[in-house]
């Protein structure tokens, strides 16, 4: 095979996503106690609730005018396990390869990402899906709703419809800018890439960021992220500095919309926004602080906050409709050090 045609394949048949489902299935953490006709009502309520929040959501940020409301898919966590790795198969581009051959076939890779899986099933609330369905697949895993819903004690009906404003920008933000979902594939392409270097180029890199990160204030040189975006390759840096600051402006507009529609619809928004804010923030234990670092869970949570302050600036600054600009396709994306610098985006993009 050609180094261009490994590049091509990036994951391709690397990693036995059926075993990664069943692995994650069975591993995944017991559920909160829920009687069946609860369970009922949670269903019926979140696939009402994801309907209900379309409307709002696509009134505040001008988009999706017009399109489908596909019907959301209320899960369990074995469920979400299950989704999420054909998710991944496609992301990854293993959705059209052969499969795993070989004495092992990719069952490590399968395993390992089942674990992940399965740790990842009990904090997922909801998720959009662009990679399965005619018009992508709204997950919304009911146990993880319920379990959170119980634990700040807030409206369960109010917190459900907030869960689902956030999880429906999503799905408006890829219904409306259909190219995100290529854009993502083709940086998970090239992140996977192979890349023949000299051992001593990597030793190097690896010594400059263990001496440097130490220095850096900002938030993407920090944590597991920053030590693997600084020892890469400046094609493979280039492919997570593009998903870093897609994934912060996807969060930071959803939390932005999230606010903006929640007083209207949700009238204890003030009570859970506090309340899971102080749960974003709360310590875990060791174990699960070092697991939330590996797979980038924190990172992940200081895109919701760089993001909204991105978004927020933006939008107050020029309204959403001039926002919107953003979608039009990858390079009216935000750079790395626009996220912290919103003015520059606007002098760039809008001016």
């Amino acid at each position: 095979m050609t180094n261009e045609a490994a590049d091509a394949e990036g994951f391709s048949g690397s990693v036995d996503w059926a075993l990664a489902a069943k692995t994650g299935a069975k591993l995944a953490p017991k559920e909160p106690s829920i009687s069946r006709y609860t369970a009922e009502a949670v269903v019926a309520e979140l696939s009402e609730a994801s309907v209900r929040a379309e409307g709002p959501v696509r009134e505040t940020t001008g988009l999706a005018d017009g399109l489908p409301v596909p019907q959301a898919l209320v899960v369990d966590r074995a469920g979400w396990i299950h989704a999420a790795s054909a998710s991944m198969k496609h992301l990854t581009g293993d959705a059209d390869a052969e499969p795993p051959s070989g004495l092992l076939g990719g069952k490590p890779a399968g395993v390992q990402a089942g674990a992940m899986l399965a740790f990842l099933s009990s904090a997922i609330l909801g998720q959009y899906d662009p990679f399965t369905g005619e018009h992508g697949t709204l997950l919304l895993v009911a146990p993880n709703v319920v379990a959170v819903e119980r634990a700040l004690r807030v409206p369960p009906s109010d917190f459900r419809l907030w869960v689902c404003l956030h999880e429906v920008t999503h799905r408006v933000q890829f219904s409306s800018a259909p190219w995100l979902g290529e854009y993502m594939r083709s940086s998970v392409a090239l992140l996977s890439g192979g890349v023949d270097e000299p051992i001593g180029e990597f030793a190097a890199r690896l010594t400059s960021a263990l001496k440097n990160r130490k220095q850096s204030g900002k938030a993407e040189d920090a944590g597991i992220v920053g030590l693997l975006r600084a020892t890469q390759a400046p094609a493979q840096r280039d492919a997570i500095d593009r998903l870093l600051v897609l994934g912060t402006l996807l969060e930071g507009h959803a939390d932005h919309v999230m606010d903006a529609v929640g007083p209207a619809v949700v009238p204890s928004v003030l009570q859970i926004r506090q309340a899971f804010d102080s749960r974003r923030r709360r310590k875990t234990n060791p174990l699960q602080r070092l697991i939330r670092a590996l797979l980038g869970m924190d990172a992940k949570m200081a895109q919701y906050v760089r993001g909204k302050a991105f978004v927020d600036h933006v939008v107050g600054r020029v309204g959403m409709e001039q926002f919107n600009t953003i979608w039009t396709d990858s390079a009216t994306l935000p750079l790395l050090d626009e996220i912290e610098d919103p003015d520059r985006w606007i002098a760039r993009v809008l001016r």
